[in-house]
């Protein structure tokens, strides 16, 4: 089985997103998850094929736009973008449905 995709994404591709994927990698490593990380802009992201894509509630509306197989791709969306228990309790069941855990 190959690696997991996940994906941060803010509107620029950089700060918040990076900050973002550096506070998940510690709730993936507290549960054992091996996944590929990496990080984008908003525009970008649907054309990356990520299973999850991680990111602000701020984002939701244009993501609303999008159009995402959901059977492929979860998004989730965080109040707090650092915040290891906010990114653990929302990703947790996530990965659950896909197996992962």
């Amino acid at each position: 089985m190959s690696k997991l995709n996940i994906l941060f994404v803010c509107g620029a591709g950089l700060g918040s997103s990076f900050a973002c994927q550096m506070a998940a990698e510690d709730v993936l490593n507290k549960l054992g998850v091996d996944a590929n990380l990496d990080h984008d802009t908003i525009s970008s992201a649907v054309s990356r094929n990520a299973e999850i894509i991680i990111t602000g509630e701020n984002f939701k509306s244009q993501f609303n736009n999008f159009s995402i197989d959901e059977d492929v791709t979860s998004i989730v969306y965080l109040k707090n973008i650092v915040s290891t228990d906010e990114i653990e309790e929302k990703l947790s069941p996530v990965l659950k449905e896909k197996g992962i855990i």
